[in-house]
């Protein structure tokens, strides 16, 4: 027969146990009311960001079959410098191809002058794609140029960068070249930069001997820190701001099942990056200056793209 001193004991430890496990239902009732939240916050943010293409019903049969067998996926990203009254222009033009058989990602930018032949408009600045047509037509001119398909695209407000960097935080690159630009210093070597001196990172070209292909790579240093920042688990706790910020300032023809498959079976590409540089030269022809990619390059960058995609 247990005595009154463990019969008190035994109580005190039932009645400890029975308030563990109301702080733990709480807990999970908790985590279950911000699950929700952030389920729904993200649908919303989704169907702000979903503007498709007209050529989206073409692709739609090929993209289930890539995204099922988990094929390799292409995606352009736009940067576009837009200012009221006046579509803009694509400041930036980033093609990435996922490949998660290799569980690689190639990158690389197509310089903004480069000579292209743009449908329907004949051979001018790439990025005059974007003014005569938006998405739609910067999209076809690169999968002409590229001899591939895109299957998703992003547009990015240049301005809206600044945005997104502030509310994950910042972000942190290795800078290969001291300079100044804007009011910002950066120096040689591992610099964390917020919202407003990373769009000047990824602007400047003027002091850059590179030109345009120097500002490219820098830009591309902002996207690879943009993508490892938001998968970190600190990002987490920035839902809402990142959410908002991301709904105000993007537009894609991903939805929300895409986006799902693309986070699950293709988030391993993002370990390895393999760049490449489209190489060419600054011409004047007519009253205009073009960068000019001879056909030997556009064919060399276009089996780069072709091996890639088919690499296991």
């Amino acid at each position: 027969m247990q005595s009154r001193k463990e019969l008190k004991k035994q109580k005190k430890t039932k009645k400890k146990w029975k308030y563990l496990w109301i702080i733990i239902g709480v807990l999970l009732v908790g985590l279950l009311i911000y699950g929700l939240y952030f389920y729904n916050k993200l649908n919303d943010t989704v169907d702000t960001m979903y503007t498709p293409l007209d050529s989206d019903g073409e692709k739609e049969d090929e993209i289930k079959d890539r995204l099922s067998n988990k094929d390799t996926i292409n995606v352009l990203l736009l940067g576009v410098d837009e200012r009221e009254g006046d579509r803009g222009r694509s400041d930036t033009m980033m093609f990435l191809s996922l490949n998660p058989d290799t569980e690689e990602m190639l990158m690389f930018s197509i310089p903004r002058d480069t000579r292209v032949n743009i449908p329907g408009r004949g051979e001018d600045k790439i990025n005059h794609a974007y003014a005569f047509g938006g998405a739609e037509l910067s999209v076809q001119t690169v999968e002409e140029f590229l001899d591939t398909t895109i299957h998703f695209y992003s547009k990015v407000n240049m301005e809206g960068l600044k945005d997104g960097v502030d509310a994950l935080g910042g972000v942190t690159i290795n800078n290969e070249r001291a300079f100044s630009y804007e009011g910002h210093d950066f120096p040689e070597g591992e610099i964390t930069l917020n919202g407003d001196a990373a769009l000047s990172y990824a602007r400047e070209r003027k002091q850059d001997s590179r030109g345009d292909l120097g500002r490219n790579d820098r830009q591309q240093k902002i996207i690879d820190a943009i993508i490892q920042e938001g998968m970190s688990f600190e990002s987490f706790t920035k839902v809402d701001s990142i959410l908002t910020t991301v709904g105000d300032n993007v537009e894609t023809n991903l939805q929300m099942n895409e986006m799902r498959q693309l986070f699950l079976d293709y988030r391993g590409t993002r370990d390895k990056t393999i760049r490449e540089e489209i190489q060419g030269s600054g011409q004047t022809i007519g009253n205009g200056w073009y960068y000019v990619v001879p056909n030997e390059e556009q064919q060399r960058i276009q089996s780069v793209v072709e091996e890639h995609m088919n690499k296991k």
